[in-house]
């Protein structure tokens, strides 16, 4: 597979669609679309297509920067499942991890969720005996909401008169969650404050601590994984690698180092883009999939009929940003003892005062921190990086915290940043040694990317990583949806639907079907 830089000699006369950004709902949308006979270009603006499912090298190394682990992607009759598979051509293969998927780890104690939903239930009403009808009926309600998101999801399809018809009906159920917060609606459930602690261990999932995140969102995260947990083989990189050339075979085009300046208007209708090195190229219509806030701000910027949609920014908030510690071993994760149990590591059960805390002083402990071992979920990496292990260490952490090297270029941002990054990364270390001792003083080599750096690479503004926060508010926001006041111009990503990997290529599939006038689903 090969991906080409931009150079005006490879563009087509015309274009069907231009998609802005190669993340994983910019490439399922181009790829339905090619599969529809449809002329595509792909414009990535990053040197490596896939967006946060991109890896990267250092020596012997190899990081995931956004992909840890999917739900439910052995169970090859699920939608996502055969979503991938038709946008793959089925060259995506995916390794099932340990049935004990995550490690929720408090001062006082660990907690196992284990696949599938019976053990993790069994193992629940362990932990908390006292709590077992509630626990039952914890998940029951976690389906039932998650039964809800299709039609929410639908009626972000609609527009006109069938919008005024039918949008109130489709949502109204799913908005019965989504305008709780995670919090509310588990008190509803249990009163037991350290198995709402316990049940709310994946929230860096979503992004807010669960008196502020919605509900919804918190049962479509929690029942995403109930299942059990997959990696792709290969790392995450193999996503884009095997959907590129679905694109290509289908006569689609991708360009990498391509940077979009803004749409292309005239008249009031979107008719391609403006690079960065000043081409246009037409297209009959342009999706983006490069977020809500890069679209509206930069891409419209110009157009002073679009005030009021560009308002509508102010009702949103962007997700929180995240420093990342990439850690190498020169040894084997075998040899290290490194099992592929995701661990969630916390100070206290009160998630929220813990956030609150940190985001008041920054030398608090961390509120979480995630640590990810790729190297022993993908069953070829003693074949490509023999002798070695890998894992990945997230915290969430303030742009502001980096906001003084805000105007400095990556690599070159002078002796106090690089300072300020090694005692930080120190302070991550030390969370890793506490929890691993088999660890201790075994790393190798470790990098810390921060928000600075997911703008840089990821271009969002503030190095956000879930685009628009998922608060109880943001699903009340009816224009976010594909279809823009902009004739021909589209939205995808996980704005419109939400954070995680198969709702990004859910919104691909809803796009399409909107640009298209055509359900796609039911070619799913």
């Amino acid at each position: 597979m090969k991906i080409n830089k931009y150079s005006s000699n490879l563009i087509k006369d015309h274009y069907d669609t231009i998609i802005i950004g190669s993340g994983i709902s910019g490439l399922c949308s181009a790829a339905l679309l090619a599969m529809e006979g449809k002329r595509v270009l792909v414009l990535e603006k990053h040197f490596k297509i896939g967006g946060y499912t991109h890896t990267f090298k250092r020596q012997n190394y190899e990081w995931d920067v956004g992909i840890h682990y999917i739900g439910g992607m052995h169970l090859k009759k699920s939608f996502s499942r055969k979503l991938f598979d038709k946008i793959t051509n089925n060259n995506l293969k995916w390794n099932k991890t340990d049935d004990n998927y995550d490690r929720i780890i408090f001062p006082d104690k660990s907690y196992d969720f284990i696949a599938p939903k019976s053990k993790f239930i069994e193992q629940m009403q362990s932990y908390f005996p006292d709590e077992s009808s509630n626990i039952e009926n914890y998940i029951n309600i976690i389906e039932k909401a998650n039964k809800t998101m299709m039609k929410f999801f639908g009626a972000k399809s609609l527009s006109g008169i069938s919008e005024f018809l039918f949008f109130k009906y489709l949502t109204k159920d799913f908005l019965k969650f989504s305008n709780k917060t995670t919090y509310e609606g588990l008190k509803e459930i249990t009163k037991n404050e350290k198995l709402i602690g316990v049940l709310t261990g994946q929230w860096g999932d979503y992004g807010l601590p669960p008196k502020e995140s919605s509900f919804s969102m918190h049962c479509a995260i929690a029942g995403h994984y109930l299942d059990g947990a997959n990696y792709p083989i290969g790392g995450s990189r193999m996503i884009a690698e095997s959907i590129a050339p679905v694109i290509q075979e289908n006569g689609g085009q991708i360009f990498i180092s391509t940077g979009v300046d803004k749409i292309y208007m005239k008249n009031g209708t979107c008719k391609g883009v403006v690079l960065e090195n000043g081409d246009t190229i037409q297209s009959d219509t342009v999706i983006s999939s490069a977020g809500v806030q890069n679209t509206l701000s930069k891409f419209l910027r110009d157009d002073k009929k679009l005030e009021n949609y560009r308002h509508n920014l102010e009702k949103v908030n962007p997700s929180f940003g995240h420093a990342c510690l990439y850690v190498g071993f020169n040894k084997t994760a075998n040899e290290l003892g490194i099992k592929n149990t995701n661990q969630w590591i916390y100070p206290g059960y009160d998630h929220d005062l813990n956030t609150k805390l940190y985001m008041k002083d920054e030398m608090e402990d961390f509120p979480v921190t995630y640590l990810s071992f790729a190297s022993s979920k993908d069953p070829n990496w003693d074949l490509e990086h023999p002798g070695t292990a890998t894992l990945e260490a997230i915290v969430p952490t303030s742009f502001n915290n980096f906001a003084k090297w805000d105007k400095t270029d990556w690599k070159k941002r002078g002796k106090e940043y690089n300072e300020y990054k090694k005692e930080f990364s120190n302070r991550i270390i030390e969370k890793i040694y506490k929890h691993n001792p088999n660890l201790k003083d075994k790393i190798s080599y470790h990098e810390l990317s921060s928000p600075l750096s997911t703008r840089d690479m990821a271009h969002y503004q503030f190095g956000e990583l879930y685009g628009a926060d998922h608060t109880p508010s943001r699903f009340r926001q009816k224009w976010l949806k594909p279809k823009t006041p902009v004739k021909n111009l589209y939205i995808t990503g996980q704005d419109i639907t939400t954070v995680g990997l198969p709702s990004a290529l859910m919104s691909g599939v809803l796009t399409c079907s909107v640009l298209l006038k055509k359900n796609i689903f039911k070619n799913i």
